[in-house]
């Protein structure tokens, strides 16, 4: 896993642009903390640092090669696991390898096969190639998006990079957020593509962008579609079955020391229990010191994870790490300020979970460089409670922003009235979520109820896992981990995606076509628990820590949030007594109003309303 930036400029040579282009590499000194490269072309130069995992010694980026008079220069990041099936066929074609690494693979391939080469690759990335002959950038993101990709065009030209940051890096791009990118911010609808940012873009999960002479053109190489499943129920389980054990034995090759990110869930335990399978596996989890003991049930939470860990570790065998957090650690300054260095954006949701995350992470790199997670099964099996909510299954808008969910992601309590007339949140949601069902693939004669469920999979697997997959690479690039998601293999996707929800869920519970497809692998207790949440601080110390931080910005009469704020909301929450514990929204909007004073003033944000 890597960091990497690049600049075009049709109207200068690029060695003009050494001071910026060395700003914004390092700006990505966390993501590959081993090795910096930077390369000048004739109209472009990129940058690169190196987080080593295959083929450490050699591999080194910017990486140029020719062949057959053509010549090209990628800046990489993320993971080929197909890579060696590429690399047999090149070499059969007449190319010669001069490294061990799937960065040359992706390089060569492109010379044998231009843009085509990305509907062969399999895996997690994002990339820049300079095409020396065409003078053209190639900009490419995999197709679950889960390694980040951002650009901004420019009069002459485009900046790139893998996070916001490395972008801004080039001061003469304006730090303007209008309307759009202040709802982007405050509602978790996470359109594709857009950045907050005025002018900024993402490249698209499965999309290919060019930019050349003639300006910027999109293609999109990869969508979900609408397919007839023909499987019975006993051919589908064997099927992801095969699939998921294909893509974990896969992404289990690393030239570093590699383990499992474990909660003792059916997902983390499913990837643990396949990667035993293949030799000796190292596992980790997360809890809040005296969590276990100490635990209170609560509407989402049902019980701990410690119990069920356990139980899975011992079963498989995994030589297993507990890292148990303090919750003052998730409000240390320094932990705080590199979670908003990280994100470059305020998070928004889930607040405590980010630092928790954060610091779950570099406990982890202390004893490997990558870990496999279960993150997007429950996106691809329907393990949310809105999958069987009658209530959100009806409802014209997201479903995890209906009743019973909507109270967990973020909060507007806080907020003047008349910002949020102004803004038109629920304007902007309505025509994110309008938009999104346009997208949604058609499959002719397909019942209502069948065609509803594969709206909602759509939803999920295309904007609510995407908060996920962006939490967890930039908490875990912050400390130099590289994390796979073997259930975003786009093969698994395809596969399920398509299956009828009757299916899915033909025993009546959450996510039961995968549970039935790896139970034998895993103890009763783990088969048979109720979908859990990511741990979550119980202790009221934590928000008495945070109203005293809301106190103190209103005390500041250069605190930047403060014309955003319904001031006399804000000063009593920030005046409740201590212990006094939130109802979750109500700290979801203490926990934003908090980050978004600090973006607003680390970033320099310029707000235009």
């Amino acid at each position: 896993m890597c960091g990497i930036v690049g600049a075009v400029d049709f109207d200068a040579p690029p060695e003009q642009r050494r001071e910026l282009l060395q700003a914004m590499t390092d700006t990505m000194a966390c993501r590959g903390p081993d090795a910096e490269g930077l390369w000048f072309g004739s109209w472009a130069a990129f940058g690169h640092r190196r987080l080593a995992v295959i083929d450490p010694e050699h591999g080194r980026q910017p990486m140029t090669a020719s062949h057959q008079g053509r010549g090209a220069t990628i800046t990489f990041a993320g993971e080929i696991y197909n890579f060696r099936e590429l690399r047999a066929e090149l070499t059969t074609l007449g190319h010669e390898f001069r490294t061990a690494c799937d960065t040359e693979v992706v390089l060569r391939g492109y010379l044998q096969w231009g843009t085509a080469l990305v509907e062969r690759l399999n895996g997690m990335y994002a990339f820049g190639i300079w095409d020396e002959r065409a003078e053209e950038l190639l900009l490419v993101r995999d197709r679950m998006g889960v390694k980040p990709l951002y650009y901004h065009p420019t009069r002459a030209g485009v900046r790139f990079g893998s996070e916001p940051k490395a972008v801004l890096a080039d001061r003469s791009l304006p730090r303007r957020v209008g309307a759009e990118g202040l709802c982007e911010v405050l509602d978790m609808v996470r359109t594709p593509e857009a950045a907050v940012f005025a002018g900024l873009r993402e490249v698209r999960p499965g999309q290919l962008v060019r930019v050349g002479r003639g300006g910027v053109r999109r293609h999109t190489y990869w969508r979900l579609e609408a397919r007839e499943h023909t499987d019975d129920l006993p051919t589908t389980i064997t099927t992801v079955r095969e699939l998921l054990a294909d893509t974990v034995e896969r992404q289990l090759v690393s030239d570093v020391p590699l383990g499992t990110l474990l909660s003792g869930g059916l997902d983390s335990s499913a990837v643990t229990a396949l990667a035993a399978r293949s030799g000796p596996v190292r596992s980790f989890s997360v809890d809040f010191r005296g969590a276990a003991d100490g635990f209170a049930a609560d509407a989402v939470r049902q019980t701990s994870d410690a119990p069920f860990v356990r139980d899975l570790a011992r079963h498989v065998g995994a030589d297993h790490h507990e890292v148990l957090l303090d919750s003052p650690e998730l409000t240390d300054p320094a932990v705080r300020a590199a979670v908003l260095r990280a994100t470059d954006l305020p998070p928004a949701y889930w607040g405590d979970m980010w630092p928790s995350l954060y610091l779950f992470f570099r406990a982890v790199r202390q004893r490997v460089t990558v870990a496999l997670s279960g993150e997007a099964a429950d996106e691809l099996f329907g393990g949310y409670r809105w999958f069987r909510n009658p209530l959100a299954l009806r409802a014209a808008t997201f479903p995890w922003l209906t009743s019973g969910s909507a109270r967990y992601f973020g909060g507007r309590s806080l907020f003047q009235q008349g910002l949020l007339d102004k803004l038109d949140l629920d304007g902007y949601r309505a025509a994110r979520y309008a938009e999104a069902l346009t997208e949604v693939p058609v499959l002719p004669g397909e019942p209502d109820t069948e065609r509803r469920m594969r709206e909602i999979g759509y939803l999920n697997l295309t904007r609510f896992v995407q908060t996920l997959l962006d939490r967890k690479d930039r908490m875990s690039m912050a400390v130099g981990l590289e994390v796979r998601v073997p259930f975003c293999d786009h093969r698994l996707v395809e596969y399920v995606f398509n299956v009828p929800w009757t299916m899915k869920s033909f025993d009546g519970r959450e996510k039961s076509l995968l549970r039935a497809a790896v139970a034998d692998l895993l103890p009763r207790s783990v088969v048979e628990r109720v979908k859990t949440p990511y741990p979550a601080t119980q202790d009221p110390g934590y928000e008495s820590v945070l109203r005293a931080g809301l106190a103190r910005l209103l005390r500041d009469p250069d605190a930047p949030v403060l014309p955003l704020l319904d001031l006399d909301r804000a000063r009593s929450v920030a005046d409740r007594p201590i212990g006094a514990v939130s109802r979750p929204y109500d700290r979801g909007s203490l926990e934003l109003v908090l980050w978004l004073n600090s973006w607003l003033a680390e970033y320099e944000v310029t707000l235009d309303l």
